[in-house]
C-alpha cells in the first residue's frame, strides 16, 4: 500500500490499487450494457465520487479537424475567418485555448499558415496526424508545438478493428508516443470510443505507462477522453465505462494525470454532449473539445458556444471572452458558408429568443425580462423579437413594430393603438383565407403604409436617422 501527500488537498492518500494491463483472449464488449438490438442501458454502482472542479477551465477547438469532415470542405478563406473570430471570442485570458487542424492536403496546410501568420497566441494552433515518420516530419516543419494522435482504447476498436490484442496495441500506441516526444512535440492521446473501454484492464494501465513517459522526458502528456458514440452519462452512481465523473476521477486518482492534461470530447448522438462536457469539467477536466455549431459527424460534437456559456455560468463571469462573437459565427457559418442552422438552435438559430405566442409578446411588451433568457441584446448581440402569425395577437404586432422601427421608450406604441388594432384585423384575415406561414417583414411594413401612410413615413424616417447615428 502507498501513502503519500496530495497536494492539491492537502492531505495523505492512499493508493492501495494500481490497475494494470489486462490483456484478454475476448474483447470485452459489455453485452449486458451494450447489446446492439436493445437502446444501451444505464447501469448503477451507487459509487459516487468528489466534484474537484480546476481552478482553469478552457475551451478546445475541432472545427477544422472533426467538425469539417461532416461539412461541405471549408474554404482556406472560411477557416481563416472562423479561426480570427474565436481569437476574438477566446479573449486576452485564452479560453478558446486551442484549435485543432488536419495537415493532409494543400488546402489545409494554407489554411494552418494564413492562421500562423496572424500570430495569435490564442487559439493555438495543434495538428491531427497519422502515427508515421512522415506525418511528424510535417508536425515538425510548421513549429507546432502540438499533435494529436489516434489511440483507440475499447476493444469494440482494438479486436474488432485493429484486429489486435491489448498488449499489442498498447507497445504501438506507446511506440507512437515516444516518437513524438523524441522529436519534442508534445502528444494529446485521443482516447477514442472510451465509454466502451474497459477503464481498469486497458485505459488507465495505459494512461499510467504514458505518466511514466512524461516523468522520463519532461514533456506534458495529454490525454483526449473521447466519448465517440455519445454514451458517456453524467449521473451520481453511474458504472464505469459510462460515468463521465468516473472517467475524469480514474485518470487523476489512478493514473494521477494532472487536470491541466486532461481534455473531454463529447458526442451528442443522446442528446447529452453539454452536460457531459460540464460534468467533465466539474469533476476535474480542464478542457472540453468543441465545433462551432456543435458541427461533426453523426449527431455532431459539443457546441463551442454551449460551452462558452456553460463557462460563464459556472464561474460566474466571462473570463474576459466576447460572447457577442457568437452571433458573428453563426451568421458568418450560414451566410458565407452555407452550414444549415436549425431556427429553435439555443444561443445561435433565428428563433432562439424568438417567440410566437401573443401571452409571451404581452410580457416582453412589458419587461423583456420576463420572457427572455438573459439580456441577449447585450450579451450576444441579438435582441428578442418576436415572429408575426395567427398566434401573435395584439402585442406581438406592437413588439414587432417598437423593435424593428428601433423606437425608445417614449416612442414605443402601444398594443392599443389604433394602427395595431387594423393590424390585427388584417393578419388574422390572411390566416382565416388559409394562410400558414408567417408574416415577413416587408409584408408588415406594406401593411403599416396602407393603413396610415403618414405615420409610417415617420416611422421610416426614425429608422433612418437612427442608422445615420449608429
Amino acid at each position: 500500500m502507498l501513502v503519500k501527500y496530495n497536494r492539491n488537498r492537502n492531505v495523505m492518500e492512499e493508493h492501495a490499487y494500481k490497475p494494470t494491463l489486462q490483456d484478454v483472449a475476448q474483447p470485452n464488449l459489455f453485452r449486458k450494457v451494450f447489446a446492439y438490438g436493445t437502446i444501451p442501458k444505464t447501469a448503477f454502482n451507487f459509487r459516487t465520487v468528489q466534484m474537484d472542479t480546476p481552478k482553469d477551465l478552457y475551451i478546445t477547438d475541432t472545427t477544422f479537424r472533426d467538425g469539417q469532415q461532416s461539412c461541405s470542405p471549408f474554404t482556406v478563406e472560411n477557416i481563416v475567418e472562423i479561426y480570427k473570430m474565436l481569437h476574438r471570442l477566446s479573449g486576452p485570458n485564452g479560453i478558446v485555448r486551442q484549435s485543432e487542424f488536419f495537415l493532409y492536403s494543400e488546402q489545409d496546410r494554407k489554411a494552418v499558415e494564413k492562421c500562423l501568420e496572424l500570430g495569435y497566441k490564442f487559439p493555438e494552433v495543434t495538428s491531427w496526424i497519422r502515427a508515421n515518420e512522415k506525418d511528424f516530419e510535417l508536425v515538425k516543419s510548421f513549429g507546432l508545438k502540438e499533435t494529436g494522435i489516434l489511440v483507440s482504447c475499447s476493444d469494440y476498436h482494438i479486436f474488432k478493428k485493429m484486429n489486435m490484442t491489448r498488449k499489442q496495441a498498447l507497445d504501438k500506441y506507446l511506440g507512437v508516443v515516444k516518437m513524438a516526444l523524441e522529436k519534442g512535440i508534445r502528444p494529446r492521446c485521443h482516447f477514442e470510443d472510451i465509454t466502451r473501454a474497459d477503464f481498469f484492464g486497458f485505459v488507465i494501465p495505459f494512461a499510467i505507462e504514458l505518466m511514466k513517459l512524461q516523468q522520463e522526458t519532461g514533456i506534458p502528456i495529454k490525454i483526449r477522453a473521447c466519448d465517440t458514440m455519445g454514451y458517456g452519462v453524467s449521473y451520481p452512481g453511474a458504472s464505469l465505462p459510462r460515468s463521465v465523473p468516473g472517467i475524469i476521477y480514474g485518470f487523476k486518482y489512478y493514473a494521477e494525470v494532472p487536470s491541466e492534461q486532461l481534455e473531454w470530447h463529447g458526442h451528442n448522438d443522446f442528446y447529452k454532449a453539454v452536460v457531459n462536457s460540464a460534468t467533465a469539467w466539474l469533476f476535474g477536466c480542464s478542457s472540453v473539445n468543441t465545433t462551432i455549431l456543435g458541427i461533426g459527424e453523426r449527431t455532431g460534437n459539443t457546441p463551442l458556444e454551449a460551452m462558452a456559456i456553460e463557462y460563464a455560468s459556472i464561474k460566474g463571469h466571462k473570463g474576459g471572452m466576447d460572447l457577442s462573437v457568437i452571433t458573428d459565427i453563426a451568421n458568418y457559418a450560414e451566410n458565407e458558408m452555407g452550414i444549415e442552422i436549425p431556427p429553435q438552435t439555443p444561443f445561435v438559430g433565428r428563433n432562439f429568443n424568438a417567440t410566437r405566442a401573443g401571452i409571451h409578446a404581452d410580457g416582453l411588451l412589458k419587461d423583456q425580462e420576463i420572457y427572455n433568457i438573459f439580456d441577449t441584446e447585450k450579451i450576444l448581440n441579438r435582441p428578442p423579437t418576436v415572429i408575426v402569425d395567427s398566434f401573435s395577437g395584439l402585442a406581438g404586432i406592437a413588439f414587432w413594430i417598437n423593435k424593428y422601427y428601433n423606437l425608445s421608450d417614449e416612442e414605443k406604441i402601444d398594443k392599443k393603438d389604433d394602427l395595431i388594432v387594423k393590424m390585427k384585423e388584417k393578419v388574422d384575415l390572411k390566416y382565416a383565407e388559409g394562410r400558414t406561414t408567417m408574416m415577413s417583414d416587408g409584408e408588415l411594413k406594406a401593411m403599416i403604409k396602407e393603413i396610415d401612410p403618414a405615420r409610417y413615413e415617420a416611422l421610416k424616417s426614425k429608422l433612418k436617422s437612427r442608422k445615420t447615428e449608429e
